[in-house]
């Protein structure tokens, strides 16, 4: 700023007393951080100071540039990892005397969008750059059998018809032979999403020790889709599989893309004081939280979704305002049901792994939970900000036991309630179940972890087999005493 600018400040200042004249701060870039998504990477500039950024892509080769009015440069671009990313390099240089330019060398195709972010508790001003990647998904879409057998049909009976035609017969009378055709049980897999909270740039509670949600979550979430993925008939799908974010709206969007049939979410609680503590099931709530603390959690978890910058709701927009009124009134009353119902089943196996900090599945808003059609839970598997529970947490053994608890009330509940086209209702329907009564032991099975999912303790199910230790082999079918 020169000093014939601050003279006519100064004027102006004496002209107009009610007008005051701030200087524009300056900014530097204390941090840069990188995080690689299947579907984007997201670039995360740390600031002292909020900046005036333009951003803009160029091509032969294929940039993208950031330009930052007034900012210096006090982080080492060499240092992020730019492996997984659409980077392949940062670039930056002084312009016009205080200006800075980053320009990130591309390797792909990509949609860039940018926004700041005020300072919270974790962090200053922030410039974020994400860099969504067209036509990708964060998962591989599954192909849906029944959608597949629908469309072989569509195609059968369109080509009979051509047929028809061309021999001058009715089209109409053709067309339900092939349509008709016996097809076989697709015997789908039942597919389970799960998501591990927060993730890169949000880090979730912080335990005092150092622990963070985000890495015990994501920890827990790779265990229960091991556990999903080895029992017959049932599929995980992660919606983060590495410490990257992903919106909230967006982690719905998701699952509802992947056919799921349930979805749950890993998380950690916290709060203000060290002392409560237990783990809790949340199931959400149409009127809003029930008690003063869901309240406050929903608030804690909704307020990522700035962080995550997105938006996104169910598209109804080609129905009257009444019909979606009472579609959704109607699928969301029978989807909380069925929410509620397994989450009873869920919270009763988790109480034989830790406190209950509620003896009930609790109803909020969060925003995770709001999916019209799919079944969906939040769990909170302990409190982070409790030093006991923070220890218990980083333990395998417990979050073993924890994502048991969780599957086992899961899967008990679509044992009893199989969808029409999946494996376990062609097996109920053929007689081919073990029961409620046997459970055929898989790859990377517990004794503990057995007893855990089907609500019973170790001392019980060792005494139904007649087990003197807890040695089990793949394949070995075990007794379940009932409960």
């Amino acid at each position: 700023m020169t000093a014939n600018f601050w003279k006519l400040a100064a004027l102006a200042a004496v002209a107009c007393p009610g007008l005051a004249i701030l200087p524009v701060q300056a900014s530097n870039i204390e941090n840069m951080r990188l995080w690689a998504a299947p579907d984007h990477s997201r670039l995360v500039l740390d600031l002292s100071a909020p900046v005036s950024a333009s951003v803009f892509e160029l091509d032969n080769p294929r940039r993208l540039v950031i330009d930052l009015a007034d900012t210096h440069l006090d982080s080492n671009p060499d240092s992020i990892d730019l492996d997984g990313s659409a980077i392949s390099a940062v670039r930056t240089g002084v312009r016009d005397g205080d200006d800075l330019r980053v320009v990130l060398e591309l390797n792909r195709e990509v949609e860039p969008r940018h926004f700041a972010l005020s300072p919270n508790d974790q962090y200053g001003d922030r410039l974020v750059v994400d860099l969504e990647y067209p036509g990708e998904s964060a998962v591989e879409d599954p192909i849906d059998p029944i959608e597949s057998m629908i469309r072989e049909q569509e195609i059968a009976a369109s080509r009979a018809r051509t047929v028809a035609v061309a021999e001058g017969l009715d089209p109409e009378v053709a067309a339900p032979a092939v349509i008709d055709e016996a097809q076989p049980h697709p015997k789908r897999d039942i597919i389970i999403a799960v998501d591990a909270g927060h993730g890169g740039e949000d880090p979730g509670a912080t335990g005092p020790s150092g622990t963070r949600e985000k890495d015990v979550v994501l920890e827990m979430a790779d265990r229960l889709a091991r556990m999903i993925n080895q029992a017959p008939g049932f599929k995980a799908v992660m919606i983060r599989d590495g410490d990257y974010y992903v919106g909230l709206r967006q982690r719905t969007i998701i699952a509802r893309e992947q056919k799921a049939d349930f979805f749950v979410s890993i998380h950690a609680d916290a709060f203000n004081s060290p002392r409560p503590h237990g783990s809790s099931v949340f199931a959400l709530s149409q009127s809003g939280a029930t008690s003063e603390t869901a309240k406050w959690l929903a608030a804690t978890e909704n307020r990522s979704d700035l962080i995550g910058g997105v938006d996104g709701s169910l598209s109804l927009d080609d129905k009257d305002q009444v019909l979606r009124g009472v579609l959704l009134d109607l699928t969301m009353t029978a989807t909380l049901s069925d929410s509620l119902t397994i989450g009873g089943g869920v919270l009763e196996r988790i109480g034989q792994v830790n406190a209950l900090h509620k003896s009930r599945v609790e109803q909020a808003g969060f925003v995770v939970l709001k999916s019209p059609d799919i079944p969906s839970l939040l769990v909170e598997t302990g409190f982070i900000s409790n030093p006991d529970e923070e220890r218990r947490l980083r333990d395998g053994a417990y979050q073993e036991r924890m994502m048991a608890a969780v599957f086992g009330g899961v899967r008990a509940h679509f044992q009893q309630n199989p969808p029409p086209a999946s494996l376990l209702a062609w097996e109920r329907d053929h007689g081919r179940t073990t029961g409620s009564g046997e459970y055929r032991i898989q790859p990377g099975d517990t004794l503990s972890g057995i007893a855990s999912q089907h609500g019973v303790s170790l001392g019980q199910l060792r005494q139904a087999n007649e087990l003197n230790d807890d040695v089990i082999r793949v394949g070995q079918v075990l007794r379940i005493p009932s409960t």
